[in-house]
Parts: C-alpha cells; structure tokens; sequence
C-alpha cells in the first residue's frame, strides 16, 4: 500500500497546539512552525477508518479495557523488540507526562533526589520541581557532536543520595539511541545504588538503522524488576491528542503501589478512541510506520546535506532516532534571546529553543521533521535567506 507523506494536511482551525497557538506561542501567526512533536501526516489509514466507524455507532459512554487491547500491546513489543510481556504488567494512563508525575509522586516524597540527564525534554525537569523533589543535573557529554551518558557523574550522585532517574530512551532532543552496553552500564549503576528508573521509550519506534532500540527491562529480570516502563503509540502514530500510554511495570510489588496512585487519581477508565487507535495501530499500522520511517530517513538526509552545503555555521546532530532534529547555532555567537529573536523574526521559523531543555543545551535549537518534506526544506531556505541578508547580517555582529 503506498502513503503520501508528502501531502499537506491544513491543520488550522481545529485548535491544533503547533499551528493555531502560534501567536500565543511565539508571539507572532505567521510563521512556519516545526517544534511540538507530533506529526503533519494522517495517521495510518486502518486507525482513520476504525475511528470513524466506531464514531457512527453514536454511543461513546463509559468502556473498559478489552483483552484485544491488552493483547495488541503484548504482540507489538514482542513483535518490535523481542520484549515478551505479561498483560497483567500493563497499566494505562492519559498520558506519559502524567504517568511521569505518577511515578514520582508513588516512589518519593518531597525533598527527594531525583536524576535526570540534560538537554533533556522539559517536563522531565518541570515534573521533579513541580513536585517539590530535589532535580540532580547529569549532563550529557557532548563529543564531536554525538551525546554520551557520563556515568562517572552518574555513579558520583547516586553514592550520594538518588531516589529515581529519569531515562529517555531514545532520546529527545538530542537524537541518541542508546546501546545495549550504554544500557547494561546504566542498568547496573542503578541496581548497585538502589534507584528506581524510569524509562520513558515513547519514541522507541523511530528509530533508523543500523541502530536498535533495547527497551532496558528486556535486557535482564533484574534491570524489569526495578524499571517502570512507559510506551505510547501518540508519536508513532500521529494520535497523542487520544491520550492514551501503556505503563509497564514487571515487578509486581512495584506494580500495586502505582496502581493505588491511579486508584486515588480517579483515572479506572479510558478513552474510547484512545484505546481503540492503539488497539487498530499496533495490530494493522506496521507497514505504515515503516514507510513512514523510509521517508524520515531521506528527510534527514536530504536536510543534513542541505545545512552542510548551504548553512556551513550549523551542526546537526546524528539522529539515531525520533523525528527531531538538534541544531547547533553556537558558531552565530547569539544569546539564547537575540537566537530565538533571529529565528522568530527574521526567518520567520518557530523552533524549540535549546536552553529550555536545561543544561547543555543553551545555543541549540529543536525542529521536528515530522511532517511534509517542503515544509522542512522551507523554513531551512528561510533560516539561510535570513542569514544571507546584509541588513541582517550588519545586525546579528
């Protein structure tokens, strides 16, 4: 079955957060937006008609979680990974922000630490302040414009006191998909010091060979027993507006504290649509994603060359994995305001800016590739066209 990702879906007027929020945003409507990550395309064709049908029925009350759901769930990870699950391992929530918030909520208490690796995506950081826990920065090592985890440092705090870390596997922004060594090493860090992980793999579908996602409780029982688990078809799929993820949580002492959190929440059921998209993609939206991923891959390519070519002072980070590409504007010599005032402005291109992904991330800017490839190569014409211009030049020295 062939799919264009090539064609535009117009996303306006339907309260759409990347394009009818962009003045609320940035401050400005007209520019071209490329930082929330989800997806321009249509999500896949089996998931539109399922949505569509049950929409007819007319009925949309109360519904619990069907064994076919729970079931999809277990195939895709086994297809995927060769992660065997149990269903019984498998809690759902609206979300993995607010699954996130769970976890810390359940597992620590005010004042706790907890690590987390910068650049990093911000509610990793927002959601360990926001619940008055102590954040622990360990910044990734930057080297030769690849990401490392630096586990020295690692080690370093959990001797002195870590409760919980927060992983993203892969990772976002910086594009890493970590090995089964880097994650055996981790793994056995946090064993040894006694710190919950929680592995956050909402984008372990996109992932690009040669590289290979390793959900971390699959590499071992001990690694499962002390891993909290969080998977989500919303990037994957282009359905994160149904709120709808799957917390795997193997131990079974771990699983009944978590499960009496989302007791007290209130949160028994789901979403209708929610959980029959995930149901629908990960039974019948195989050969979509993969196509899907052919096509990120030749953007990322294609615009990899085109920033070497024709806008030498970026760097773009190898991306190993997700539709987000980091960008390194550092060589411009800007602050992170006069950068963001530059793109906004001038270029008229709405990105993610680096610094709100904490540490390390100052001078960098996130763009999401996600959607039709002309939107990508448009808003890398304005950033070079805006460099090009004199004026603008004169102005930026």
């Amino acid at each position: 079955m062939q799919f264009d990702f090539d064609k535009k879906i117009d996303r306006r007027n339907t309260n759409c957060l990347k394009w009818d929020y962009r003045k609320d945003f940035f401050g400005a409507a007209d520019i071209l937006p490329l930082w929330v990550a989800d997806l321009d395309f249509e999500a896949p064709p089996a998931v539109k008609a399922a949505i569509i049908d049950r929409a007819k029925h007319g009925a949309y009350g109360y519904s619990g979680y069907s064994k076919s759901y729970f079931a999809a769930i277990c195939s895709w990870l086994n297809r995927r990974f060769n992660w065997g699950i149990d269903s019984d391992w498998i809690i759902s929530t609206p979300g993995i922000v607010p699954a996130i918030n769970f976890a810390i909520q359940t597992y620590t208490k005010p004042g706790d630490r907890i690590l987390a690796q910068t650049p990093v995506y911000p509610p990793f950081l927002s959601s360990v302040k926001t619940n008055q826990r102590e954040l622990v920065i360990s910044e990734l090592i930057n080297k030769d414009n690849r990401y490392y985890m630096d586990f020295d440092h690692i080690e370093t705090e959990f001797k002195i006191g870590v409760k919980m870390m927060l992983l993203c596997s892969p990772h976002n922004p910086v594009g890493r998909v970590w090995t089964k060594e880097e994650l055996t090493s981790l793994g056995d860090l946090c064993l040894r010091h006694n710190v919950l992980l929680i592995s956050d793999e909402i984008h372990a579908d996109i992932v690009y060979s040669p590289h290979i996602h390793y959900p971390i409780a699959s590499l071992s029982e001990e690694y499962a027993d002390n891993t909290i688990t969080m998977i989500a078809p919303s990037k994957t799929f282009n359905v994160a507006g149904l709120f709808n993820s799957a917390i795997i949580i193997p131990n079974q002492e771990i699983r009944k504290e978590y499960q009496h959190t989302i007791k007290k929440m209130g949160l028994y059921l789901g979403n209708i649509f929610g959980m029959l998209a995930c149901e629908v993609a990960y039974n019948h939206g195989e050969d979509w994603l993969e196509a899907m991923l052919r096509y990120l891959k030749t953007t990322e390519i294609e615009a990899r060359d085109y920033i070497n070519t024709e806008i030498p002072m970026l760097k773009v980070s190898p991306l190993e994995g997700t539709f987000l590409l980091w960008l390194d504007f550092r060589k411009l010599g800007l602050s992170d305001d006069n950068l963001s005032d530059f793109l906004l402005n001038e270029a008229k291109v709405g990105l993610n800016s680096g610094h709100t992904f904490g540490q390390g991330g100052s001078g960098f800017m996130r763009m999401n590739i996600g959607c039709p490839r002309s939107f990508v190569f448009e808003a890398l014409n304005r950033v070079r066209a805006a460099l090009e211009n004199e004026t603008i030049g004169k102005k930026l020295c």
